[in-house]
């Protein structure tokens, strides 16, 4: 006779919490925006927020190269959400295409079965890659593709070759993994990472000759073709053309972080293409999502796929997660990928990027003691400052050159929150060398709209060093 288990006390009814509904966050205001971000998201950060004049703003839609705000007002973006807006806002053509995925009510979730739109979208990255580059793994973000990247090739690399070389001023994601080859001491923090990694300088092929001759043990190479967070910072293709003869002949896995400079930011789908050279594995995130969802790619040479997972023993361990590969991003992506080939937007990036580039370096002659150097491709456009010091008259420069380092990113800020508050433009800060613009606008950017930013950044300079800092200060002020 089965024993009556006994009854446990009764559970009270669940009550809703105070909880806010998307038409309350759609009409909420600058003040309670503040309140909120304070209270439940990142305290420090608004701090920086007020500094730039960024807090006071309400962001009601977004179309094409603008924001919108609460009063109307019209901002052009030549930030581009650090390169993931290459179709600019809400295109038409991922609006709709988004659209009908969910009118038709199509599957999202294709962990059970395969999904079609995942085959398509790998796919199409595959027929983008140039060379073996064609075994897909689809994630949300580009720390996830670039841990996905490290950890096909240190398998393939086999367990008596766990070494990975990695370059100084590198970012790389800040999840525990690839934070191990992101060389920024605020990120990496006091976390305990994993070891077994050699720094070198970038762009320093001895340095790497070097490093693959002194430690048998290295397996893998992880550099990004061109160093965002570091400044903009590029290597000549004499550098990847030796790198990619170098690693053939110590058997090294190369790994190409193309997260930011890829689909189509330097005016080829990867911007490793410019130097005649394919990595043994990439990455690619932000603008794959349309700007409208969060999808990432890890993709590699089907050998060194096959040598990790190729298996049945072996398919499962680094398999397709969640929401990997989920049916309205994929669909998403296909179209993204589509558009920039069918709107000529890579060739814009190339032909459109070469005019901004003349047209800021031009502008550095104007105003040589203050703009140190334009550097870049296609919309991938870095604009560095003289540090403080050299940018004030002679007789005040020894006086001030040892506060430097403590005013790096001042001039930045400045500009920055000037260029928004007086001329309606959002532009971006680089993470190490805080002297650097990060110039990044979307890839449907055109000749009118870099006039626009180039006149209101005129202006601004014309306006010289003492006015820019006075300005600013009074902007803080009111």
């Amino acid at each position: 006779m089965d024993t009556p288990m006994p009854e446990g006390p009764a559970l009270a009814p669940v009550h809703k919490p105070d909880l806010m509904s998307v038409a309350d966050a759609k009409a909420m205001d600058v003040p309670t925006m503040t309140e909120l971000f304070k209270a439940h998201l990142n305290p420090g950060q608004l701090h920086f927020m007020k500094l730039l004049g960024f807090h006071k703003i309400k962001i009601e839609r977004a179309e094409g190269m603008e924001y919108v705000d609460q009063n109307g007002r019209r901002i052009l973006d030549f930030f581009g959400g650090f390169g993931s807006l290459a179709l600019g806002h809400n295109h038409p053509r991922i609006l709709e295409t988004r659209k009908a995925f969910q009118d038709e009510k199509r599957h999202e979730i294709a962990m059970a079965f395969m999904s079609q739109y995942a085959a398509a979208l790998a796919h199409n990255i595959a027929a983008c890659s140039p060379g073996d580059l064609d075994m897909v793994f689809l994630g949300s973000s580009g720390s996830e593709a670039m841990e996905a990247a490290l950890k096909v090739a240190e398998r393939a690399a086999g367990p008596d070759r766990p070494m990975v070389v990695y370059a100084e001023n590198s970012f790389h994601g800040k999840t525990k993994g690839v934070l191990s080859v992101t060389d920024g001491p605020l990120y990496r923090g006091e976390f305990k990472l994993l070891g077994d990694n050699i720094r070198v300088p970038f762009g320093d092929i001895e340095a790497v000759e070097a490093a693959f001759r002194a430690h048998p043990s290295i397996g893998v190479i992880c550099l990004e073709t061109i160093q965002g967070g570091g400044g903009i910072i590029e290597a000549p293709t004499e550098y990847w053309q030796k790198l990619r003869a170098l690693c053939d002949e110590y058997g090294v896995i190369w790994v190409a972080d193309e997260v930011q400079c890829g689909l189509g930011r330097t005016g080829r789908f990867y911007a490793f293409e410019h130097h005649g050279v394919v990595p043994d594995v990439t990455a690619l995130a932000k603008s794959l999502g349309g700007g409208k969802c969060a999808m990432a790619a890890m993709i590699a040479k089907r050998d060194i796929y096959m040598k990790a997972y190729g298996t049945p023993k072996t398919a499962m361990i680094h398999a397709q997660a969640t929401f990997g590969g989920i049916g309205e991003a994929s669909v998403t992506a296909l179209e993204t990928i589509n558009i920039l080939y069918e709107e000529g937007l890579i060739d814009n990036a190339a032909e459109t990027g070469a005019y901004l580039i003349a047209e800021l370096k031009r502008l550095q002659a104007k105003y040589p003691k203050i703009i140190k150097d334009v550097r870049g491709q296609g919309f991938m456009v870095g604009l560095e400052f003289h540090d403080f010091s050299q940018t004030l008259p002679a007789v005040l420069r020894p006086a001030v050159a040892v506060l430097d380092d403590k005013l790096k990113g001042s001039l930045s800020g400045f500009v920055g929150a000037l260029l928004l508050r007086d001329h309606d433009i959002l532009v971006a800060f680089t993470e190490y060398n805080r002297n650097v613009i990060r110039l990044e606008p979307p890839l449907i950017c055109e000749r009118a709209h870099v006039d626009r930013f180039i006149e209101g950044f005129d202006a601004l300079l014309g306006r010289g060093i003492t006015a820019i800092v006075r300005d600013f200060v009074k902007s803080q002020v009111s």
